[in-house]
């Protein structure tokens, strides 16, 4: 489809497939945006903590943390602030735990971020389709009335097929915007579980300050 097409297509469907079109193109930034902030903060890569846990578990704690120091993966974080509250000698256990949630909340925003703007697409998207559908629907019908008994029938066929474009098209947005929220919702989820289970497990092991011989 050509420049020339697309304006065409565009000023046929009305401000409403305008609309629709902007939301498209910010449908699409988001998503592309959300992978690459979930790829900056490790939202597939678990296996480094995973394996500081396991040496933390082992009396290994000067490694755990060490192994865990340099990054900046959100299970990482988490396990990391986890770990030296435990090892700090001045807070008491109930302290160390309000510590660790209180971080895990932030990154769990974090790994949330962005994911309201595209619920809020996926729920307008198809109802600025809608309004379009209705106001071409008024007008097709304002024409017909106007034409009195000389009306075409394809005149008013074309009217409504151009009024039902901005449907169609709310739809073609809100169907991505919805799959990619699920899936990055899924994602966040799974963090939030592993993160969870680190904590537990590092807060389980106990408050041991030396290394195994």
């Amino acid at each position: 489809m050509d420049d020339a097409s697309l304006w065409g297509f565009l000023d046929r469907g009305g401000p409403a497939l305008w609309v629709i079109a902007g939301l498209s193109v910010l449908t699409l930034a988001l998503i592309l945006w959300k992978i690459w902030r979930l790829m900056l903060t490790g939202a597939w890569a678990g296996a480094a903590t995973a394996r500081a846990v396991a040496l933390w578990q082992d009396g290994a704690r000067d490694a755990a943390i060490a192994l865990l120091r340099a990054r900046r993966g959100l299970r990482a974080r988490l396990a990391l602030t986890a770990m030296r509250a435990v090892q700090n000698p001045q807070w008491t256990e109930a302290q160390a735990r309000e510590e660790t949630t209180r971080l895990a909340k932030g990154l769990l925003h974090e790994a949330r971020s962005g994911l309201r703007a595209l619920e809020l697409i996926a729920t307008i998207a198809p109802l600025v389709g809608l309004l379009g559908t209705v106001l071409g629907m008024i007008g097709a019908f304002q024409a017909l009335q106007d034409s009195g008994s000389s009306a075409d029938p394809a005149v008013l066929a074309g009217g409504i097929w151009e009024a039902l474009l901005t449907t169609a098209a709310g739809m073609a947005v809100a169907i991505p915007a919805s799959m990619a929220l699920s899936w990055f919702e899924s994602v966040a989820d799974t963090v939030q579980a592993d993160m969870e289970d680190a904590a537990t497990q590092i807060f389980i092991a106990g408050p041991i300050r030396t290394e195994r011989a």
